[in-house]
């Protein structure tokens, strides 16, 4: 039996489908963090990931997608550089129009942020879900399609709506703090290839059972 696993520096995984591309080997900006084997699909242009679906992104905030997360037709990230100040009379960035108005930058740049965003690993993003700044998303997460996350998602959570709610958990709270513990995305890629079945179709004992051992 064949049990070579996929190469994750190889841009097209999927062969004839230019549609989907490994995020990892694409993503060139420092301010992008992927994790192996997460992809993005997009019929148009998938390898224009970083300037059509990573928005607003000036810095020094960071966007982390962990591995194995698959990334539906549309997924956007809004960064903090889409904030506008709301504490005055005026929501309009006056100083990005340059001339004059360009003296007072500071009151666009002391605009404060949430942070990094961080997608944790097997997260499952439907078409056209949106994420805003410095949210979090839990491992195992599910964001249905046209979702408008504004706040954070726990672990194995499945969220929709706009703004996003939680719908419900994929486990229990005792399943999720064991399939955290076990943390199979930081498994060998030659174990998981021997355990895929497990992996897509198994139970939590069964996973366990199959962990690999120290």
């Amino acid at each position: 039996m064949n049990r070579i696993p996929p190469d994750p520096t190889v841009l097209h995984p999927f062969p004839g489908q230019p549609r989907v591309v490994l995020l990892k080997p694409l993503v060139t900006s420092p301010l992008i963090e992927v994790g192996e084997y997460s992809y993005y699909d997009d019929p148009e242009d998938p390898t224009a990931f970083e300037t059509r679906n990573v928005l607003y992104h000036y810095g020094p905030e960071k966007l982390r997608i962990g591995k194995f997360c698959a990334l539906g037709t549309g997924v956007r990230f809004i960064m903090n550089g889409a904030n506008h100040r709301m504490d005055g009379p005026s929501t309009f960035p006056f100083p990005i129009m340059g001339g004059s108005w360009a003296e007072h930058f500071d009151l666009i740049t002391a605009l404060p942020g949430r942070g990094d965003t961080v997608v944790g690993n097997d997260v499952w993003f439907g078409y056209h879900a949106m994420v805003m700044p410095g949210v979090r998303i839990g491992h195992g997460a599910v964001i249905a399609s046209g979702s408008v996350v504004v706040d954070d998602v726990p672990d194995y959570g499945i969220v929709g709506g706009n703004p996003a709610r939680l719908l419900r958990t994929r486990y229990t709270d005792d399943e999720i703090a064991r399939l955290c513990a076990l943390a199979w995305w930081d498994w060998p890629t030659e174990h998981l290839t021997a355990h895929l079945r497990v992996l897509m179709s198994g139970t939590v004992d069964e996973l366990e059972a199959v962990a690999p051992r120290s």
